[in-house]
C-alpha cells in the first residue's frame, strides 16, 4: 500500500512533514492549497482517519502512525494558538 509524506507550512513559517499510510489523503488535501486553520484540521483529521481505515480493511488493524500524526498536528495547532483566520498551506505531498 503506497504511503504519502506531506509537508505543511504553519502560519509562523515552520514547515513540518507528516505521514499518511494511504494515498486517500490526496482526496482531502491538495498541494499548494492554503486552508483556514479550522478547515485544515477538519480535512486532515478526516483524511488520516480514512487512511487508517484503509489499512484496517487491508491488514485487519488500524494504523497507529496515522493517528499519532493526527495527534501531533493537533498538538502543534494548539501550541500555535491558531485563530480561524490563520492559513495552513500544503507545500508538498510525496507518494512512497
Amino acid at each position: 500500500m503506497p504511503s504519502v509524506n506531506f509537508t505543511v507550512k504553519w502560519p509562523n513559517g515552520d514547515r513540518v512533514q507528516y505521514y499518511s499510510p494511504s494515498t486517500v489523503i490526496y482526496e482531502y488535501l491538495s498541494i499548494g492549497q492554503r486552508y483556514p486553520s479550522t478547515q485544515f484540521l477538519h480535512q486532515v483529521e478526516n483524511g488520516l482517519y480514512a487512511a487508517s481505515e484503509r489499512v484496517r480493511a487491508r491488514y485487519g488493524f488500524a494504523c497507529s502512525s496515522a493517528i499519532d500524526n493526527l495527534a501531533m498536528i493537533k498538538r502543534q495547532a494548539k501550541f500555535f494558538e491558531l485563530s480561524p483566520e490563520d492559513q495552513i498551506e500544503v507545500i508538498e505531498m510525496t507518494k512512497k
